[in-house]
């Protein structure tokens, strides 16, 4: 067994250890091409080809869109019209009209349509920014759960690596009569055993590289994108009230909850508007042809017609639509209240989970893989001398595998409690 010191140098390459040895996977893992991508590579690549965020991104071109369309006026609408008076015995004559009518918006409606589209405009930017802090945080989660994954692989491959030559040992010590057939036949067993254990914790790690193919938008089904790097640069120091404030300052979700507020007062505003009444304005001209008649006879003649219509609003006795929006904004404002005591339980939750994973990774310093290491290295030795029985080895070296199972993932839960924090706070500085 490697020293601990060395083990936690030799991290970052857990998985192609395996593939370097072809001892236990290497002749069946020729089907997939490997290509290592640091994490600023792949979190810039999320950011850029990430489909379901480019699918998000649509919303604000759209938003401006519905400004261009708030913008317009009332089309005019133009009418014409022939007419025959209907008497041909009597040369009563005939004629056409033109026309053309307008609306006349007032109460301010066409600015409180823009007023509004422009609110939602903003709402969408920040709801598009608070998508993203979401997925940097997931996609973050599945390039560190690979590394996680990665070095399992390496720990359960070692274990298999030892008791394999230990197998291999007891061989030929139980074909000399210096151990008893069945405990050759145990540890074989064992080594069959780890090696299973080796098969499913490379599966699992590929599961984890295939999942980060979703997140950068990549379509290759022949290539598995390797993460790279470990945990050490996950180590903070953080105060909680600065921690709050910075996510009162910066969090994408509460800044759109705020702005759904605006979004409901124009929309007040709008249904405020829309009570007052519009005026219809008309112009149009009337020709009849000469009346031949000769009991009254008529010369031809123009005939021009301005109008102006008012709207009796019996609709505004009915003020269901003004409660709803004044109602609204009485429910945003309490949503955002809400959002904002969210926030800091948020924070401060994750903050003391921080806290905990901190305290919980910092045991493992005091010695408890070099001490689960030295007693089986210890077990071993004395197990060659014929003091102790394979029992007390194996247990030694499931204890030892639990140590440094217990110790990766102590690791990966500190690295994802920092990232939950700083997705808490509205900060990101994490890169490694």
């Amino acid at each position: 067994m490697l020293h601990s010191s060395l083990f936690r140098k030799y991290l970052p390459g857990a998985c192609m250890l395996l593939w370097a040895t072809g001892v236990a996977y290497g002749q069946t893992d020729t089907l997939f091409l490997k290509k290592t991508m640091p994490y600023g590579q792949y979190i810039d690549r999320v950011g850029k080809h990430n489909i379901a965020y480019a699918a998000e991104k649509f919303n604000i071109p759209v938003a401006a869109a519905n400004i261009e369309a708030a913008k317009i006026f009332p089309d005019p609408e133009l009418s014409a019209g022939w007419f025959d008076n209907g008497q041909r015995r009597l040369n009563m004559g005939n004629g056409y009209s033109a026309g053309i009518g307008w609306t006349v918006e007032l109460g301010g409606k066409r600015k409180a349509r823009i007023d509004l589209a422009k609110s939602e405009s903003e709402l969408a930017g920040y709801l598009l920014q608070d998508y993203f802090r979401n997925l940097r945080a997931e996609a973050t989660l599945k390039y560190l759960e690979a590394i996680r994954n990665g070095q399992l692989v390496q720990v359960q491959f070692q274990a298999y690596d030892a008791m394999n030559r230990l197998a291999q040992s007891d061989s030929i010590r139980a074909h000399s009569g210096a151990i008893s057939d069945l405990d050759a036949r145990q540890s074989r067993l064992e080594a069959a055993t780890m090696r299973n254990d080796v098969y499913q914790a490379i599966a699992d790690w590929k599961t984890s590289l295939s999942e980060l193919a979703v997140f950068t938008g990549t379509l290759t089904s022949d290539t598995l994108m390797v993460a790279s790097g470990n945990f050490t640069p996950f180590d903070r120091n953080f105060e909680l009230a600065r921690l709050v404030s910075d996510a009162r300052q910066y969090r994408a979700d509460l800044a759109a909850a705020l702005q759904d507020k605006t979004v409901a007062e124009k929309m007040l505003a709008l249904a405020k508007a829309s009570r007052v009444i519009d005026l219809g304005l008309s112009a149009g001209l009337t020709y009849a042809s000469y009346v031949r008649n000769a009991i009254a006879p008529t010369p031809s003649f123009v005939q021009t017609n301005l109008g102006l219509s008012i709207p009796l609003k019996f609709s505004n006795n009915n003020r269901g639509a003004l409660k709803t929006a004044y109602y609204t904004t009485l429910q945003t404002e309490a949503r955002y209240q809400q959002a904002a005591l969210q926030v800091q339980a948020e924070v401060t939750q994750a903050f003391f989970n921080y806290q905990a994973t901190r305290q919980q990774a910092l045991q493992f310093n005091t010695g408890l893989l070099a001490g689960a290491q030295i007693i089986l290295e210890g077990k071993l030795y004395s197990y060659r001398r014929g003091e102790t029985s394979l029992l007390e080895v194996l247990n030694a070296q499931r204890t030892y595998n639990e140590v440094q199972q217990n110790y990766y993932q102590t690791l990966f839960n500190c690295a994802a409690a920092l990232v939950a924090l700083e997705k808490a706070a509205g900060i990101w500085d994490i890169n490694f």
